[in-house]
């Protein structure tokens, strides 16, 4: 984008005003006060888009002015007399360490973070050094904004005479210099009844770095090797692991079925064991079957919208740049995945033999969005009542209410009407009137001793991204390495599958039939070590000391692993059902 001269106000200068401060050092930096000081005149909201909004991004103008290419010296702004209520929010404010989020043409503000000796005493910054990096096009003769910088100084700031807004001299700094002199033996401090003027300079530099290269600055990872070194660490382990358990069940399932074949050609008059003794009840339908159909339907569509999410961050096409771009394309797929939904729990089933498929259509439609977003309504209501900008408004309330019902709603019908349809495959065994009784398990198999261990291995090849996951989300720092994070969902597909499968196949040798379930649950219970992970996140990384952000926290990662929970499930429940029609349909059965 091609900048004019003229650089004002303009919604491509704007700030997300969340107010930030250096507790170490005990300073606030720039951003509005609790008293609406330095606002513009006239408040301009930026286009935003749904992920924009759903991730609690305003962006407004600022105060600031800039011309392209135009340097300016100890521009002053206001003027401001804290009041009782005005200091003590502003201490809190530093107490808490708010940050601040200003945009400049697209690009992020960057902050040097500097630490002081900490002090008893309360300052704010007051006035700013903005470098903003220009690169200039030396064919066309015009210049694009590359780089956007901030050092901000604490200053108690003087004039003569009478104040007359920003025509006012002051004696601390020189509007005509070349640079702007800050005196910072003399910082501002936060008292009652004191006057503050806010200043700032903005200087425009030269800079080789080219358009299409400067977000690589904000994408670099400081950490990158130990990064790649611990994805690069897990998928070996988890191949490795995976390798093993897919030898070990070839090998033991190719035995079993060459004896159980050569036992039914010779004829022989033995008594039958392991899982071939349970052919007549492997297949019945389990209880609460109308449940696992919307459970499984669920996590069809949340799988579709991942994989194609990921395929197309893979490709470049939701780029950080695009503020709000990758929550708004997570959100439309899922909607549109709704049709995949319907279909996979309207044909499971028509497979469970049932006839009122409408409602497992309403349940598959409504039961998990419905959780999700009673949890993010009263998640929204804390937020309205501490009076954040991050609160959603009604408008996008009434947006998210009308995709659901408008577009998820009817396609998952669709869906439903379709798959259930759909003829159903016939099972390779048939299954009794009576059903068997089940033997007395050893403790090993004993159903939530093999779920929570089932769910360690997917858990295990996943807290390592997830630990550069929840960093990019709760500590506002930028995700770019999808091409990782899709090789970790393959490894997670992989993991989940035979992890389901294994233990399926103990269960059966076990004489135990009863797998629909425990199938879903056993690689669905990584779920919860997920929230236990976000727990430990939680009071060891973050600083979160107010009620209201705690509940938020935990009530996201609580949705996260709802999620999770369904997506992890029905990897593993289809392939158990693979698995199981494989293997009955490869033996000789009478």
């Amino acid at each position: 984008m091609v900048f004019s001269r003229f650089m004002a106000v303009a919604p491509w200068i704007v700030a997300v005003f969340l107010l930030a401060a250096d507790r170490a050092s005990g300073f606030y930096l720039p951003g509005v006060a609790p008293a609406d000081f330095q606002k513009p005149d006239t408040i301009v909201d930026s286009a935003e888009n749904l992920g924009e909004v759903l991730r609690g991004d305003r962006i407004e103008n600022s105060p600031y002015v800039f011309e392209m290419r135009e340097p300016h010296m100890c521009q002053i702004i206001c003027k401001i007399t804290l009041t009782d209520k005005d200091v003590k929010e502003l201490k809190e404010k530093i107490e808490d360490e708010y940050r601040v989020n200003m945009i400049l043409d697209n690009l992020p503000l960057v902050v040097p973070i500097k630490r002081t000796n900490k002090d008893v005493k309360y300052y704010i910054h007051n006035h700013l050094e903005f470098l903003v990096k220009y690169h200039k096009d030396a064919q066309l003769d015009l210049a694009r904004i590359v780089g956007f910088e901030v050092t901000p100084f604490s200053v108690k700031h003087d004039y003569d005479g009478e104040w007359n807004g920003n025509k006012t001299r002051l004696i601390t700094c020189d509007p005509h210099a070349k640079r702007t002199v800050v005196n910072s033996d003399f910082p501002q401090e936060v008292e009652v009844n004191k006057d503050i003027i806010f200043t700032y300079d903005v200087e425009f530099q030269e800079s080789d770095v080219k358009w299409a290269s400067r977000w690589d600055t904000y994408l670099l990872m400081t950490d990158d090797q130990i990064h790649w070194f611990s994805i690069v660490n897990s998928l070996m382990i988890v191949l490795f692991l995976s390798g093993m358990v897919a030898m070990i069940m070839l090998r033991t399932l190719y035995r079993d079925i060459s004896k159980y074949n050569q036992l039914e050609t010779q004829e022989e008059a033995q008594e039958e064991t392991g899982w071939k003794l349970v052919h007549g009840d492997v297949f019945r339908p389990p209880t609460n079957s109308d449940l696992l159909c919307v459970y499984v339907g669920t996590g069809v569509q949340f799988f579709g919208m991942l994989l194609v999410t990921m395929l197309f961050a893979v490709l470049g096409f939701l780029s950080p740049s695009n503020r709000g771009g990758l929550m708004t394309a997570m959100l439309l797929l899922w909607v549109f995945m709704g049709l995949f939904a319907g279909y996979s729990s309207g044909s499971l089933y028509k497979m469970f033999k049932g006839t009122e498929w409408k409602t497992i259509t309403l349940r598959t439609a409504f039961t998990f969005p419905g959780i999700a977003f009673a949890i993010f309504f009263v998640l929204n209501v804390l937020i309205w009542g501490e009076k954040s900008s991050g609160a959603v408004p009604f408008s996008t309330m009434f947006a998210l209410v009308l995709l659901w019902f408008g577009i998820s709603v009817p396609l998952v019908f669709v869906g439903s009407y379709l798959g259930f349809m759909k003829p159903a495959p016939e099972d390779p065994v048939k299954t009794n009137k009576i059903p068997r009784q089940i033997p007395e398990q050893p403790w090993y198999m004993n159903p939530v001793f093999s779920i929570l261990i089932g769910g360690i291995l997917p858990f295990g090849a996943v807290f390592i991204e997830l630990f550069f996951i929840l960093t990019s989300i709760w500590l506002h720092q930028f995700y770019y390495i999808f091409g990782f994070l899709f090789l970790v969902f393959l490894i997670l597909f992989v993991t989940c599958a035979e992890i389901t499968i294994v233990l399926c196949y103990f269960q059966l040798c076990s004489e135990d039939y009863q797998w629909w379930w425990r199938s879903y649950l056993t690689s669905g219970s990584s779920a919860l070590y997920l929230f236990l992970y976000a727990t430990f996140y939680f009071f060891t990384k973050l600083d979160i000391t107010k009620f209201v952000s705690g509940i938020m926290y935990f009530g996201y990662m609580l949705i996260a692993s709802y999620a999770f929970f369904v997506l992890t499930g029905t990897i593993g429940f289809y392939a158990c059902l693979l698995f199981t029609r494989l293997i009955y349909s490869s033996v000789k059965i009478d």
